[in-house]
């Protein structure tokens, strides 16, 4: 083979390698194929040139030794292109497709609150907050519940002082209230009838934390106060909210029930919208589904508050709205609303 034609070719076909290189790998192919000490074209030229006639050797093994650098700023040169188009360790790769970011909700127990809210301003009522922390007065003996009134044993208290007022007309006691009840006293002794509001709030009781009480939980109290209300005021209403809470026409009943701050007393039932009155597990196989307390104000209470009864009467009810919430969505164990499983506080709709 002539000097320069040997050299030429091997050239050639480097540019020609060079040419397909696209990833280190590649070009680790080609630096074997041409520079690898035992097989390398480039290496054997430079070996061949011991073989030369003598009057050759310099001129070739100059040439060989020109080509073997040109190789290598070659291959090195590549060799930082590849580097600097390479992923950089915990590079954002723009090319990727995006990412749909997890959305936030708010919780169910205050989706349903603020439904419910919805659903009585539209009647024209006004949405009330008062103190957790309550005195005795307020919680108890407004509502027609004295010291020694067995209705206080349905409710069992925690009190943040002696639930005996000081002697002498001290300081009476501070507890924890037991229902959100203690707002319409406040809010009938700061304003005359009429009167149409509903209170909602946290409210605190001895219970044990099982699939149907937790010692805080969420209420509603609903109150109206005017001249000629009636039981079947009470009833329209309460009819009214069902149907837009339960987004459909829902049968009610109204059951006997005792309340010391009402009289007559009452429990409202709904029809099951699980199985539509035919009985399923949600309702216990009854067709029914109990969602609150309600009835007409007792005259004792009135007078509290420096009403005349004789003059006014209203209607108050009042509401749980975990228990709301398990008739809403179908769901049978309340801690399941405070465990925060977002698996499930997920499937729960908005």
């Amino acid at each position: 083979m002539a000097m320069s034609s040997s050299i030429d070719d091997i050239q050639q076909a480097f540019r020609a390698a060079c040419a397909g290189v696209q990833t280190t790998a590649d070009l680790q192919a080609v630096r074997d194929r041409f520079l690898s000490r035992k097989h390398g074209l480039v290496t054997a030229l430079v070996k061949s040139v011991a073989e030369r006639a003598p009057d050759e050797r310099r001129t070739f093994g100059a040439a060989a030794n020109a080509l073997k650098q040109e190789i290598e700023r070659t291959l090195d040169a590549r060799a930082v292109e590849l580097s600097a188009d390479a992923p950089v360790a915990g590079a954002v790769d723009v090319t990727l497709p995006g990412r749909v970011p997890a959305a936030g909700r708010r919780h169910p127990i205050t989706q349903v609150q603020e439904k419910i809210e919805r659903i009585f301003r539209g009647m024209g009522y006004q949405v009330v907050c008062g103190p957790e922390l309550e005195d005795d007065w307020h919680n108890f003996e407004a509502l027609n519940m004295p010291a020694e009134h067995p209705a206080r044993d349905m409710q069992d208290t925690l009190y943040l002082a002696s639930p005996v007022a000081a002697p002498g007309g001290g300081k009476p006691a501070t507890l924890l209230r037991t229902h959100t009840s203690g707002m319409q006293i406040r809010y009938m002794q700061a304003n005359p009838p009429p009167v149409r509001i509903i209170a909602p709030g946290r409210v605190y009781r001895r219970d044990d934390f099982d699939a149907t009480h937790t010692p805080m939980f969420t209420q509603v109290e609903g109150l109206v106060v005017a001249e000629g209300i009636s039981l079947g005021d009470l009833k329209g209403t309460l009819q009214a909210f069902a149907d837009q809470f339960f987004d459909a026409q829902v049968a009610i009943r109204f059951r006997p029930s005792f309340f010391p701050y009402t009289e007559p007393s009452a429990e409202l039932d709904v029809q099951c919208q699980g199985c539509r009155g035919a009985g399923c597990g949600l309702c216990k196989h009854t067709g029914w589904l109990e969602v609150l307390g309600c009835g007409m104000v007792h005259p004792a209470v009135f007078e509290a508050v420096g009403y005349d009864p004789e003059k006014y009467t209203g209607f108050a009810f009042g509401m749980g709205i975990e228990r709301m919430a398990l008739r809403l969505y179908g769901i049978d164990d309340i801690r399941m609303f405070y465990e925060n499983d977002l698996r499930f506080l997920e499937q729960v709709p908005r």
